[in-house]
C-alpha cells in the first residue's frame, strides 16, 4: 500500500482527483459531526433543543476552526519539506507544532469557558436557547485538545498526499459519534450534553487512530529524540502560519457569528429556519474546502520543489473543476432546496420553510463564487501567501455582517443570504487583482 504521495510528478488532473476525493467525503463527514447532534436533538429532545445546537455549533466552529486553521498553516510547512525531501526539517516542525499547538489548545479552551456566557449574550441568544447551548459547550470546550491532535495527525497525513487514511478514521468516529448520539440522547436521555459528550469522544478516538496509523506505517514523518529542538527561526515560522490560517479561518467564523446575531433577534422560528439552511449550504461549502485544500497541498510541495510553472498548472485545474462542481451544486441547491430543508428537520411550520426556501435561492445565484474564491485561497495558501486570503475573507464578512444587519428585520433570512453572496463578489475580485498584480 501506498502511504506517501509525490504531488511533484505523473498527471496534475489526476493528482488532484484523488487529494480531493476523500478531502471532500472527510469534510462532508466533520459536517456531520454537528448536523447529527443537531436532528437527533431535534428529533428526540424539543426545537428549542435544536435551535441551541445550531447557536452552538456556530460558536463551536469559532473556536475548532482556530485550531484546524492552525494546522492547516503548519500542513504547508510540512509539505513544502516534503516536497524538498527534507525529512529532517519535517519532524522538527512536527516537534514545534505538537508544543506550539498543546499550549494554544490549553488557553483557548479556557478562555472559551469564561467568555462562552458574554458571548451568547452578545449575539441576543434567547434565554431559553443559550441555557441549553452552554451546557452543550462546556462539554465541547473541555475536549478542543483531541480536536487540535487530530487535525494536527491528518494535516500530517494531507501534507505528504495521503487523503484516504484520514478519511477512513474519520468515518469510523463519526459511527461512533452516530451510536454514542443514539445511545446518550434516544435511549439514556442525557438531552444535549449527551449529543456533547458523543463528540467529544468521538474526536479523541480519531486522534488515537491517527497516531497509531502514523506510528505504523509512516514513522519516519514522527519526531525522535534528537529532534526535539527548539529552533527559534523554525518556531517563528510556525507561529506565522499556523495563527495567520487561523485568524483566517477564525474570522470566517466570527462574521457567521455575527450573522447569528442578526438572526437571533427574529426569534426562535428564524433561528431554526437558519440552522437548517447553514447545515445543507455547509455541505456544500464541502467541496469548495475540498478544493482549496488539495490545490494548497499541491502548490505547496511544487513550491517546495521549487517548479513553480507545475504549481501554477495545479491551480488552473483546480479553479476550473470547482468552478464546474460550483454552477452544479447552485443548480441543485435552487431546485431542491424545499426537499433538503425538509430533511433537516421533521416538523417545520410554515414560516420556517419560506424563510429557509428564500434563502437558499438566493444564495444558490452567487455560490460558483464561493468556489472560485477557494481555488484562490489554495493557490495562495500553498504559494506561503497566507495572509492573502485573510485580507480577502475579512472583506467579505465585512460587508456579509453590516448588509445583513441593515436588512434582516425589513426582507427576512434571504437578506443574509444576499449580503453573503454581495461579500463573495468583492472578495473574487480582490483575489483576481492580487493575482494578476503578482505578475506570477
Amino acid at each position: 500500500m501506498k502511504y506517501t504521495t509525490n504531488l511533484t510528478e505523473g498527471n496534475i488532473k489526476r493528482e488532484l482527483f484523488i487529494l480531493m476525493l476523500p478531502l471532500l467525503l472527510g469534510n462532508i463527514l466533520q459536517q456531520l459531526y454537528n448536523t447529527i447532534d443537531a436532528i437527533i436533538v431535534g428529533r428526540f429532545v424539543s426545537q428549542t433543543a435544536f435551535a441551541a445546537v445550531g447557536v452552538a455549533g456556530t460558536i463551536m466552529n469559532l473556536f475548532i476552526f482556530i485550531l484546524s486553521g492552525s494546522c492547516t498553516g503548519i500542513s504547508i510547512i510540512f509539505a513544502h519539506f516534503y516536497g524538498a525531501n527534507d525529512l529532517s526539517s519535517f519532524r522538527r516542525e512536527s516537534f514545534l507544532a505538537t508544543i506550539f499547538g498543546a499550549t494554544l489548545t490549553f488557553i483557548l479552551s479556557i478562555c472559551s469557558i469564561f467568555i462562552l456566557s458574554p458571548l451568547l449574550n452578545i449575539i441576543n441568544t434567547p434565554h431559553e436557547v443559550a441555557s441549553i447551548a452552554k451546557s452543550y459547550l462546556n462539554i465541547i470546550f473541555c475536549g478542543l485538545i483531541a480536536t487540535y491532535f487530530y487535525n494536527l495527525l491528518s494535516a500530517t497525513l494531507r501534507a505528504v498526499g495521503n487523503t484516504k487514511s484520514a478519511l477512513i478514521i474519520l468515518m469510523f468516529s463519526m459511527i461512533m459519534n452516530t451510536v454514542l448520539d443514539l445511545v446518550f440522547v434516544a435511549v439514556c436521555n442525557f438531552g444535549i450534553q449527551g449529543a456533547a459528550f458523543a463528540t467529544v469522544l468521538s474526536q479523541t478516538l480519531a486522534s488515537l487512530l491517527c497516531f497509531v496509523y502514523i506510528r505504523k506505517n509512516i514513522s519516519f514523518l514522527l519526531f525522535k529524540r534528537e529532534d526535539m529542538k527548539f529552533e527559534w527561526k523554525l518556531l517563528k515560522l510556525t507561529i506565522s502560519y499556523s495563527l495567520i490560517s487561523a485568524l483566517h479561518q477564525s474570522s470566517l467564523y466570527i462574521g457567521k457569528l455575527l450573522v447569528q446575531g442578526a438572526v437571533n433577534i427574529m426569534g426562535t422560528d428564524m433561528i431554526t429556519s437558519y440552522t437548517a439552511t447553514t447545515r445543507i449550504e455547509g455541505f456544500a461549502n464541502s467541496f469548495g474546502d475540498s478544493g482549496a485544500e488539495a490545490i494548497s497541498i499541491f502548490v505547496a510541495q511544487n513550491t517546495g520543489n521549487k517548479d513553480r510553472k507545475r504549481a501554477k498548472q495545479g491551480f488552473y485545474t483546480g479553479l476550473i473543476i470547482l468552478v464546474c462542481l460550483g454552477i452544479g451544486l447552485s443548480l441543485i441547491m435552487y431546485f431542491f432546496s424545499e426537499t433538503t430543508i425538509g430533511l433537516m428537520m421533521s416538523n417545520t411550520n410554515n414560516d420556517i420553510m419560506i424563510n429557509g426556501v428564500e434563502y437558499m435561492k438566493t444564495i444558490s445565484i452567487f455560490y460558483v463564487l464561493c468556489f472560485i474564491g477557494s481555488a484562490f485561497v489554495g493557490w495562495y495558501r500553498g504559494s506561503g501567501k497566507v495572509n492573502i486570503p485573510v485580507i480577502g475573507t475579512i472583506l467579505h464578512i465585512s460587508i456579509r455582517v453590516i448588509l445583513s444587519y441593515l436588512l434582516i428585520q425589513r426582507f427576512g433570512l434571504k437578506s443574509v443570504a444576499f449580503a453573503t453572496g454581495i461579500g463573495w463578489v468583492s472578495v473574487v475580485l480582490f483575489q483576481h487583482i492580487v493575482f494578476y498584480m503578482s505578475k506570477e
